[in-house]
C-alpha cells in the first residue's frame, strides 16, 4: 500500500468520535532506535474506526513511525500495532499536531467496536447513524488543506516508487477504490501511429486498447485538453460502442481526464469506468480527479514524443508535416487557439483573406485535426470551375458521384465561394440547410467549410449575395491578416520553404543570410505566403551552388524573383507607390498628383474647372502639383515615366 493512498483512506473512512466521559482508556509508545518503548503520556484518542484511529499530541512524530497501541474499555483490552499516516494541525499557531494511525489487523478491533458503540445512549447512536447514512461511502476529499495534504504526499510516492515495477498498477487499483468504480485505464500516445495506446490498465489485457486518437470519449478529452463526466444512457453520442462490443463490457459511466508533461502538452488521459451504485461520477469524482491527474502528470512529466510520421500537430516536427500553421506573431497563435476551439465541432466555418494567405491551409488543419480527420475531405474550387463542372461535381448525375455525398462523415471545402452565381448560391443553400440532395434518400452528415477573398457583406450589400447562405456560411468566421501584417512570421516560413525546396530538388540545405531576410521582411508580399513561397523557390533555383544565399534582387533583375504583375494590379503603374520604405504622406501625394492630372484631362485642361470638379481651389490644385514635384524630385532618379507624365501635363495644360 502506498503511504498517501494509506492516508487517503484513513481520511475517507467513518470514523466514531471518542468522548471524555467514555472511559476509554487509551496508551501509546513507538519503538526507539534501542528496541524499547518510548511512551507518549499526553497522547488523546479523538476518534476510532474500523480501519484507524486519530489521536493528538503536542510530541513530533514522523509519518510512517510505528506505533505500539493499547485500548481498554470496560473488560476488553486490545492490543494493536499501527503507522503514523498523516499529522495536522486545526490552526497554524496550535501546538497540538492531530496524527492519522493506520491498523495492521483491521479484523482485531470489530469486537472491540461492537461493545464500545453498545455502551452508548440512545440519542448518540442516533446521532452517528444519521452522520453515517448521510455520507457516501467516502467522505468528501475536496477540502482544500486535505487536498493539498493528499497531493504532497502522492508526490512523495512517484519520487520512492515511481521508477518500481508495478507502481501504475497499484495507483490505479487505489483509483478504483476512491472512486468507488470497476475500471480504470491510462492511455498514451504513440506518435508513430498516431494513437493512444493503454500504459496500464484494470480489467482487460492493456494490448487490446489502442484506437485513433480522435475516437471515443478518450480521443476527445485528448484532443480538447476537456474533461468529461457523463453518462452513456443519457449522452450516448459521444460513447463509442465498437469499444464495448470488441471487450465484452458494458460502460455505463465514465469520467475521463487529460494528462499532461512538464511542458503542458496533453500526452494521454486517465479514464475511469462504471461508478459502482451511480448512474454517473459525482461532483466530489471530478474534483478528486483533478489531483489524480496532476499526479499522473508527474509520473510522466518526461514523456515528450516527437515523429516525422506523427498528424498531431504537438507532437510532429513542424518542417516533416504536410498540413503545418507556422508562424510565431500573436495572429497566428491566435489561429492556432481557433483550431482548438473549432476542430471537434461541426459548425460551418466562413474563412476571410487576401488571396494566397493560406486559407485553404487552415479548412485542412482545421478537418484532420478534428474528429472528423479520418473521414474525406473534398475541396472545390468556385473561382476555377466552370459552372456546367461544377454543378456535376456539387451535385453528380447517374455517371458521376456528388462530392456532397462522397464526403459523408467528413467535411466539404468552398474556396472563393464569392464567385458563385446568385442561382447557384441559393441552391446550395436549399440543400445545406435540408442535409438532403434532390432525389436523394440519404441525409447529408457533413461540415462545410468555405473561403473568400471578398468583403460577402458587402457583396451582400450590393445584391451580389445571398444575406441567408451568408448566415448559414459564417457560423464561425476566421479573418486570416496578410503576410505584410506579419513579417515577423517570414523567417519561419523561409525556413520552412528552403527545406521542402531543396528536399525536392536534391540538394543540400541552404539558408539565406540576415541581410536577404531583412529584404524579405521589408516586401510588401501582395501575393502573401504564396508569392514568399514562388520567391524562395525561384530563388534556389537562380542560385544551385550557393550553401548561404547573400543577395536577393526581388524586382529590379531581368529574371525578378517576385510577381510584378500581381504587384501592378494591386498598386497600378504610379512610381513609387508600391514602396513601403517611403512614407505614407509623400504617396498619398503621387496619388492625388495622378488623380488631379486625370482630372486636368478630363476637363480638357481647365485647370480651374477640374479644381471645382474636385471641391478644391484652383490654388489648392496648383499647390498639390508643386508638392508632388517635390516629392518626386527628392526620391530622385524620375526616369523616364516622370519624363512622359510631366509631357502629359504639359499637353493637358
Amino acid at each position: 500500500m502506498l503511504t498517501s493512498f494509506a492516508e487517503f483512506k484513513f481520511y475517507q473512512s467513518f470514523r466514531i468520535p471518542v468522548e471524555q466521559s467514555d472511559n476509554l482508556r487509551f496508551m501509546l509508545s513507538k519503538d526507539n532506535l534501542v528496541g524499547d518503548d518510548d511512551y507518549i503520556d499526553d497522547a488523546i484518542l479523538v476518534d476510532i474506526s474500523v480501519s484507524g484511529l486519530g489521536f493528538k499530541s503536542i510530541e513530533r512524530i514522523s509519518v510512517g513511525t510505528g506505533l505500539n497501541i493499547s485500548l481498554q474499555f470496560k473488560r476488553s483490552q486490545l492490543e494493536l500495532t499501527g503507522k503514523v499516516v498523516r499529522a495536522f494541525t486545526n490552526s497554524v499557531n496550535d501546538s497540538e499536531i492531530i496524527y492519522g494511525v493506520e491498523l495492521d489487523e483491521e479484523s482485531k478491533i470489530n469486537r472491540f467496536l461492537e461493545q464500545y458503540i453498545s455502551s452508548f445512549s440512545t440519542d448518540r447512536l442516533k446521532d452517528c447513524l444519521i452522520e453515517s447514512a448521510l455520507r457516501e461511502r467516502y467522505t468528501d476529499a475536496s477540502e482544500g488543506f486535505e487536498m493539498f495534504s493528499l497531493l504532497l504526499s502522492l508526490f512523495q510516492d512517484i519520487t520512492h516508487f515511481g521508477d518500481k515495477e508495478g507502481f501504475l498498477e497499484t495507483m490505479l487499483e487505489e483509483v478504483v477504490r476512491i472512486l468507488n468504480a470497476q475500471r480504470a485505464s491510462i492511455f498514451l500516445i504513440n506518435p508513430e501511429t498516431n494513437e493512444l495506446e493503454a500504459a496500464c490498465a484494470l480489467g482487460v489485457d492493456k494490448n487490446d486498447l489502442k484506437f485513433d486518437y480522435r475516437l471515443g470519449i478518450a480521443g476527445s478529452v485528448f484532443t480538447t485538453g476537456v474533461a468529461l463526466n457523463i453518462d452513456t444512457k443519457n449522452d450516448p453520442s459521444r460513447f463509442n460502442e465498437n469499444f464495448d462490443q470488441k471487450l465484452g463490457f458494458e460502460t455505463k459511466s465514465i469520467i475521463c481526464h487529460p494528462i499532461q508533461n512538464r511542458e503542458d502538452k496533453t500526452i494521454g488521459v486517465i479514464e475511469v469506468l462504471n461508478k459502482r451504485n451511480q448512474d454517473r461520477f459525482t461532483i466530489e469524482d471530478e474534483k478528486t480527479m483533478k489531483v489524480l491527474a496532476l499526479v499522473f502528470s508527474s509520473v510522466f512529466h518526461n514523456f515528450n514524443p516527437i515523429s516525422d510520421k506523427s498528424q498531431i500537430r504537438r507532437f510532429s516536427r513542424p518542417f516533416d508535416r504536410k498540413h503545418a500553421m507556422l508562424g510565431k506573431t500573436p495572429h497566428v497563435n491566435s489561429l492556432r487557439s481557433s483550431i482548438i476551439k473549432l476542430k471537434d465541432i461541426d459548425a460551418t466555418v466562413l474563412i476571410q483573406g487576401e488571396r494566397g494567405v493560406g486559407k485553404t491551409l487552415f479548412g485542412k488543419i482545421l478537418h484532420f485535426e478534428g474528429q472528423r480527420g479520418l473521414k474525406p475531405f473534398e475541396f472545390v474550387d468556385c473561382a476555377e470551375m466552370d459552372n456546367e463542372i461544377l454543378k456535376l461535381s456539387l451535385y453528380g448525375n447517374e455517371n458521376h458521384s456528388s462530392k456532397l455525398e462522397s464526403c459523408q462523415g467528413g467535411t466539404i471545402f468552398f474556396r472563393e465561394i464569392n464567385k458563385l452565381s446568385l442561382d447557384d448560391q441559393r441552391k446550395l443553400k436549399q440543400v445545406l440547410k435540408n442535409r438532403n440532395l434532390p432525389g436523394s434518400k440519404y441525409t447529408l452528415d457533413i461540415r462545410v467549410m468555405a473561403s473568400t477573398s471578398e468583403d460577402l457583406t458587402q457583396k451582400v450589400e450590393s445584391g451580389e449575395f445571398d444575406s441567408e447562405f451568408l448566415e448559414l456560411l459564417s457560423e464561425s468566421f476566421i479573418s486570416i491578416d496578410p503576410l505584410r501584417r506579419r513579417s515577423a512570421d517570414i523567417n519561419s516560413l523561409v525556413e520552412f520553404f528552403l527545406k521542402m525546396e531543396c528536399k525536392k530538388q536534391g540538394l543540400l540545405l541552404k539558408s539565406m543570410s540576415p541581410r536577404v531576410i531583412d529584404q524579405l521582411e521589408n516586401y510588401d508580399w501582395p501575393g502573401n505566403i504564396m508569392e514568399l513561397k514562388r520567391c524562395v523557390e525561384r530563388a534556389i533555383l537562380y542560385n544551385p551552388k550557393s550553401h548561404v544565399i547573400t543577395d536577393l534582387d526581388l524586382e529590379n533583375s531581368a529574371i525578378p524573383l517576385v510577381d510584378l504583375n500581381h504587384k501592378r494590379r494591386q498598386f497600378g503603374e504610379l512610381p513609387f507607390v508600391s514602396d513601403f520604405n517611403i512614407s505614407l504622406k509623400d504617396r498619398l501625394s503621387i496619388v492625388e498628383r495622378e488623380m488631379i492630372i486625370s482630372e486636368i484631362k478630363r476637363n480638357n485642361g481647365n485647370k480651374s474647372k477640374a479644381a471645382k470638379e474636385m471641391g478644391i481651389s484652383r490654388e489648392a490644385l496648383r499647390k498639390k502639383l508643386i508638392n508632388s514635384d517635390e516629392v518626386l524630385a527628392a526620391l530622385g532618379d524620375r526616369g523616364v515615366r516622370q519624363t512622359s507624365r510631366d509631357d502629359e501635363l504639359k499637353k493637358a495644360s
